[in-house]
């Protein structure tokens, strides 16, 4: 079964979409899928659509419907073979009630054979906007795969006392992970335990929100952002947090990070937002808040009571990999591929 899978990141582009396409790539092709990665990023468009055409998949898959959909839907038309988009967060949460934008991503939609989500609060959320759309939604949870463990030097990039309780947020600086909005509880939570420290990890993706953070850290030395961690460095770096926070405006269904956090065993402090309440049972795999008061509150409890970390990370971890293995991943997608496949075969 020849799949075109087109990408809008290179798969080693520190970004959480980057490791998602990488992870289902490789779940693919473990069961003798012919996967043919397309990079968008890197790949001209021209030569896109002639490498295509040349190799005559039996479907196209569009990871991210904004900027892949209009491309591959093209391709799956001029072909004849069904088209499986991708919806991720900025897909559905931002792109698709953009007065401006919306229309491109409806016309993917519409146009696909099938559409995958990571989590049902996505299907309900873009059904309400596209009713008809519904039938052909289906859900695909997302995944923990570590292709690499290589150390990462945190002493050498921000040296720490060793009484340090540290606070790790793993994203890329753009406006919807929201990474200002921690600070104003943890200059409460710093006041009364001066070992709390917090640490940005992750590329700048918008450089005003880059420079706004850089700005708010700057008086704030108990905080600091290393930059981009690459991914085969990123379980050793979760491994020496104490805790993993999230502060998303929105997710896609649920974040890489959080899910790597919690199959690593740490313990974590989320946003309460529909993608991390699947992943995130409050007090029982972790804690969420909604407002600033909650978080300080959380933040406190978590820094001064070890255990309590030690019990939600145990829990996380039986809960990931129990219901978030790589092989369900890669069923759900094989499952929605044989079905337009055959049904394709036997029309």
């Amino acid at each position: 079964m020849p799949v075109a899978l087109l990408a809008p990141f290179a798969p080693s582009a520190i970004r959480g979409n980057a490791v998602t396409v990488q992870r289902i790539v490789s779940g693919l092709r473990a069961r003798q899928v012919d996967v043919a990665l397309w990079d968008l990023e890197k790949t001209a468009e021209p030569d896109v659509v002639a490498g295509v055409e040349a190799a005559r998949p039996a479907l196209i898959h569009a990871f991210h419907a904004w900027r892949t959909g209009p491309l591959a839907l093209r391709l799956a038309r001029r072909l004849e073979i069904p088209l499986v988009v991708t919806l991720t967060g900025t897909d559905a949460n931002h792109e698709l009630l953009d007065p401006e934008n919306a229309p491109r991503v409806r016309r993917v939609l519409e146009g696909a054979s099938v559409v995958t989500a990571f989590d049902a609060s996505i299907v309900d959320h873009v059904s309400h906007i596209l009713p008809d759309l519904r039938a052909r939604l289906v859900v695909v949870p997302q995944a923990v795969r570590f292709d690499a463990d290589e150390p990462f030097d945190l002493a050498g990039r921000w040296p720490l006392p060793a009484d340090r309780v540290l606070f790790v947020l793993p994203a890329g600086i753009r406006p919807v992970k929201a990474p200002r909005a921690l600070l104003p509880a943890f200059d409460r939570v710093v006041s009364v335990d001066p070992r709390v420290r917090v640490l940005y990890a992750g590329p700048v993706l918008d450089p005003a929100e880059g420079e706004a953070l850089t700005a708010a850290l700057r008086q704030r030395p108990w905080a600091c952002h290393v930059g981009a961690v690459a991914h085969s460095q990123m379980p050793s770096l979760l491994r020496q947090a104490d805790v993993v926070l999230n502060s998303s405006l929105s997710e896609g269904g649920m974040a890489n990070s959080v899910l790597e956090a919690m199959a690593l065993g740490r313990a974590v402090l989320v946003a309460d937002i529909p993608g991390n309440r699947t992943l995130v049972e409050d007090e029982v795999t972790g804690l969420r808040w909604r407002s600033q008061d909650e978080l300080e509150t959380a933040a406190r409890r978590l820094a001064a009571d070890p255990g309590l970390r030690a019990r939600l990370g145990e829990r996380a971890r039986a809960y990931v990999g129990r219901a978030f293995t790589s092989s369900h991943e890669t069923d759900g997608y094989l499952a929605v591929y044989h079905r337009l496949v055959t049904v394709e075969a036997t029309a």
